[in-house]
């Protein structure tokens, strides 16, 4: 599931006028650049799990990564890693962190995900989501217990806000995030997830609003603690982030949804108030 932007003349290179681009790009110039080469690497394998090519071989692609990945960490870094030398070198990024996003990937190309269990949607929020934060935040400089709990709380509350703006565009490509759970207890049977949209999805997914809500606030309060040039990228995601889950409330989740985005004034605001002031 993607999570932000690309441009049109690098397929992998975030969209500069998307809420990714401009967070990071108030960073001081390595650590811009190394988090550019982290979206790319995500991208690059979020690209696999949502081509349509035949299962065996989006599988081979992403074995393909973990080994470019190893070769990186042996010293030997293929070419397409090779952007990760100095980062690596100047912000210590650990190598399972890397594993873990592509292994969240590949929960999506294993079997199309329907209606997973609330286990298994929290691991695959830790790994598409939370790994990315792990290493993102070795870039930040967040200390390392508090970045862990960062990266824990953000990425979920980000995953999480995701997952309800693009219930009907997962369901075009035969995914269906919400937990089972969650449909079970308001007697939504459905697991097709082209059958799913066509119902008032809004009691299944309050504890989704819910849960994204908390990861949220236990985020801010982590931020709350931190110099603050330290989280002043992830804030700008947050504060991105947390108003648009507002608005899916705000708007519910029967059919027909409209598309929510992120509210570009919140965003600039958001930029302003802690980049520049």
């Amino acid at each position: 599931m993607t999570m932000v932007e690309t441009s049109g003349e690098d397929p992998a290179a975030p969209a500069k006028g998307s809420s990714f681009y401009l967070a990071m790009r108030i960073l001081p110039r390595a650590k811009r650049e190394a988090m550019f080469e982290i979206y790319k690497f995500c991208r690059q394998v979020d690209d696999i799990a949502d081509t349509e090519g035949p299962r065996d071989a989006r599988l081979a692609a992403l074995d393909s990564w973990r080994a470019d990945v190893e070769a990186l960490y042996a010293g030997q870094p293929a070419g397409r890693m090779s952007g990760f030398i100095e980062p690596l070198q100047q912000f210590r990024m650990r190598k399972n962190d890397f594993l873990a996003v592509i292994d969240g990937m590949e929960m999506d190309v294993v079997s199309d995900i329907r209606a997973p269990d609330l286990s298994t949607l929290d691991l695959y929020c830790d790994r598409v989501a939370s790994a990315v934060g792990r290493l993102s935040v070795k870039v930040f400089g967040v200390p390392e217990a508090d970045g862990i709990a960062l990266s824990h709380h953000l990425g979920r509350a980000l995953q999480l806000t995701n997952i309800l703006r693009d219930i009907d565009e997962d369901a075009g490509i035969g995914r269906l995030y919400l937990p089972r759970e969650y449909l079970d207890a308001v007697g939504v049977a459905i697991r097709d997830p082209k059958d799913a949209i066509e119902t008032d999805l809004t009691p299944a997914c309050a504890p989704l609003v819910a849960a994204a809500r908390e990861h949220f606030g236990k985020a801010r309060a982590i931020m709350d603690r931190q110099p603050r040039t330290a989280v002043r990228a992830p804030r700008i995601m947050a504060e991105a982030y947390a108003p648009m889950l507002d608005a899916l409330e705000r708007r519910g989740f029967a059919p027909p949804r409209e598309r929510v985005r992120i509210n570009r004034a919140h965003l600039i605001l958001a930029i302003l108030r802690y980049a520049f002031i």
